[in-house]
């Protein structure tokens, strides 16, 4: 279901020879253990995505937002805004149903654009993680004094228009980033990262100053990732309750659950998504979060035990 296509360019300015930072290796197996609140064996963190795609976006030398035509295309742009208009409502009754804490993977610039949105999240509180500006906007090539301002600016809209701190930062679209992300994300104050889909446990990021969490953020317990693949919103369903089964038993992980109003918004499937968050309440032994609360627990409890326990491991244990 994502539209990109991805231009040739020769001009990036990742540093030769640096890895990113929080790719480093870290086995699960061996790990300090993790433990949720009240003896809790899984963590549970749902994330819709509240996202903002322009009809006429300014050209971008990494990416086409819209690869089926190029600018414009009416057709995939109004699926896109099929959520905004539509399943964003279907799917608030839903979750106003099950009252589960929520963290909104956002672009700020949807809140500019349908004021109704920000309306809706600060009455209701939630929990906010960036998603870049706009999700036809990408900040690849961006100098690290560019992409500190474009930080601060994404916060500060969100919480001028909700009075919401946001606590967590994702790229747009297909997770947009530079080398520098992780550092000016926790120089500005993030609590965690979402574009870090290796791990189903936070786990700490190196930076230059500060502490980063990476986020277990969903790259396959994802409703575009299913219904992309040709699957359907039943298929997603069993994919979530297999899913649960399997982190549960094991126990300290973290089941990150991401949907988009264009898609499990639709009539058809939003009974699915009613019945997903049904089966997760029922769950013995689960801890429902935000990303705030889940990022804020770990580096309280385990950030610093799991810190020293990577600069313990010798290069032959790696």
């Amino acid at each position: 279901m994502l539209q990109y296509r991805y231009k040739p360019n020769p001009g990036r300015r990742a540093p030769p020879g640096q890895p990113l930072a929080g790719t480093e290796y870290l086995p699960l197996r061996g790990r300090p253990p993790v433990q949720w609140p009240g003896g809790a064996r899984l963590a549970v963190w749902f994330c819709p995505n509240l996202l903002q795609f322009e009809f006429a976006p300014p050209d971008d030398p990494w990416l086409e937002a819209w690869s089926r035509l190029g600018t414009p295309d009416p057709l995939a742009y109004g699926r896109q805004e099929y959520g905004s208009r539509v399943g964003f409502w279907r799917m608030l009754d839903v979750l106003d149903k099950h009252a589960l804490p929520t963290t909104a993977i956002l672009n700020p610039m949807v809140l500019q654009v349908y004021p109704a949105l920000a309306r809706a999240l600060a009455e209701r509180g939630w929990d906010l993680a960036g998603h870049g500006f706009c999700n036809t906007r990408f900040p690849y090539d961006a100098t690290e004094d560019e992409e500190r301002a474009y930080y601060r600016m994404i916060r500060r809209v969100a919480e001028d228009l909700t009075g919401l701190r946001m606590a967590g930062m994702g790229g747009p679209g297909p997770q947009a980033s530079t080398a520098a992300t992780p550092h000016l994300l926790a120089e500005a104050g993030f609590l965690y990262a979402t574009d870090y889909m290796c791990d189903d446990q936070p786990f700490p990021i190196r930076v230059r100053q500060g502490r980063l969490v990476a986020m277990p953020y969903a790259g396959e317990l994802n409703d575009t990732a299913v219904i992309g693949a040709g699957l359907e919103s039943d298929d997603f369903l069993d994919m979530i309750q297999r899913q649960a089964e399997v982190l549960l038993e094991e126990g300290g992980r973290v089941l990150c659950l991401t949907v988009h109003p264009h898609l499990m918004g639709q009539p058809q499937r939003i009974g699915h998504l009613d019945a997903a968050l049904g089966y997760l309440r029922a769950l013995p032994g689960a801890w429902f979060a935000t990303g705030a609360e889940i990022a804020q627990h770990y580096l309280a409890q385990h950030h610093a035990e799991t810190l020293a326990w990577m600069d313990r491991r010798s290069p032959a244990s790696a």
